[in-house]
């Protein structure tokens, strides 16, 4: 007794056929997936990259303008009057002064010149949800690029924030010498 030929099943052949196109289907699926998914990993590491850029911005831009000036601000800026008795920091020697070894130590902006450690305000680790973030700050004399009739009356500072994923992020801000 033979059956009718639309009542037979799959062939082993037409079973493992099957089964190859839908690995390579599946395979061609997933490395589609992977790169979006890293993408929308960044964002999120992008947003708090710009959170802790500009916390960092906001902390140095409350600072002092350079070390000579007066601290409160306004009454006593460096290089003023200019007979030499007050000058502003020389360019080469940006960075904290002699004594300034923690964040919580500096008193004007150019301290955070070269700053590279992950330390927050109360001078205690980041927060654990920014394990693997890079902070490095630059700051240098930049008045002549916002009009200026000196260089020396503006300080830029950039705050690069690079997330575990490798993008690097850069925010700038100038403090003026008024």
């Amino acid at each position: 007794m033979s059956m009718p030929f639309n009542s037979r099943g799959f062939t082993l052949i037409e079973l493992i056929v099957g089964i190859v196109v839908l690995s390579i289907s599946l395979s061609i699926i997933s490395m589609l997936i992977v790169p979006a998914e890293q993408k929308s990993a960044d964002q999120i590491l992008q947003v708090k990259a710009a959170e802790l850029g500009q916390s960092f911005l906001n902390d140095i831009s409350s600072r002092a303008f350079d070390e000579n000036s007066d601290m409160a601000g306004g009454l006593v800026r460096c290089g003023e009057p200019n007979d030499g008795s007050n000058p502003c920091t020389p360019s080469g020697n940006l960075g904290p002064e002699a004594g300034e070894t923690t964040r919580d130590l500096f008193n004007d902006v150019d301290d955070y010149d070269d700053y590279q450690l992950n330390f927050n305000a109360n001078n205690e680790g980041l927060h654990s949800s920014y394990t693997n973030f890079t902070i490095d700050v630059q700051v240098f004399y930049d008045g002549l690029s916002l009009g200026l009739g000196n260089n020396m009356d503006a300080k830029r500072i950039t705050v690069t924030i690079t997330t575990p994923l490798g993008t690097a992020i850069e925010f700038a801000t100038h403090k003026a010498n008024f």
